[in-house]
């Protein structure tokens, strides 16, 4: 009866370990997966806006990927560039140098929705004003304005949310410069 118990015990207690790191592993597995979704999400995300309201990109459709449209329907910068109010209106916008760095984020595996604070900034346009253009702009705004004005820097406060095994940004605040 004694070698029972201890083999009983023995292979209980393995089963337990195996059980336990098996269970680390899994939750390891799915926080990489959702953190490597939402970084991923993010950075081609904004990217793609800032491209947007700058007139690189003419398809705003784009935007649908990583933007829930209840959120796109509200955000004021691109209506300004779909309506031709942007600052960036008058230049050709050939490309830009998009950064954005991410604050700390943790995400169980079975949760749907995640906050979480990030910065962007854009640090070189690269582009010229229009060249029908060129002289009304100079004349109204001065002699530097032959370049495209600098992208506001500022962190957001950001909502992601995950519909259909798919993360998208269902809300994003300016919080700060």
């Amino acid at each position: 009866m004694k070698y029972l118990r201890r083999g009983v015990w023995y292979v209980a207690s393995r089963l337990f370990l195996l059980c336990l790191v098996l269970g680390i592993a899994i939750t390891v597995f799915y926080y990489a997966m959702n953190l490597s979704n939402i970084q991923i999400i993010l950075k081609d995300g904004m990217a793609a806006r800032a491209k947007v309201i700058m007139g690189i990109e003419d398809d705003p459709e784009v935007l649908n990927r990583y933007f829930q449209s209840a959120y796109l329907a509200t955000d004021e910068e691109l209506a300004a560039a779909a309506g031709g109010t942007s600052p960036y209106a008058d230049y050709n916008v050939r490309g830009i140098d998009h950064r954005l760095n991410m604050g700390f984020l943790w995400t169980w595996p079975w949760e749907n929705s995640v906050r979480l604070t990030i910065g962007e900034k854009i640090p070189r346009i690269d582009g010229r004003v229009k060249g029908t253009r060129a002289d009304e702009v100079i004349a109204r705004k001065g002699a530097g304005a032959v370049y495209p004005p600098a992208w506001p820097e500022g962190q957001y406060r950001v909502s992601l949310i995950r519909e259909n095994g798919q993360w998208k940004v269902r809300s994003l605040t300016r919080i700060g410069e």
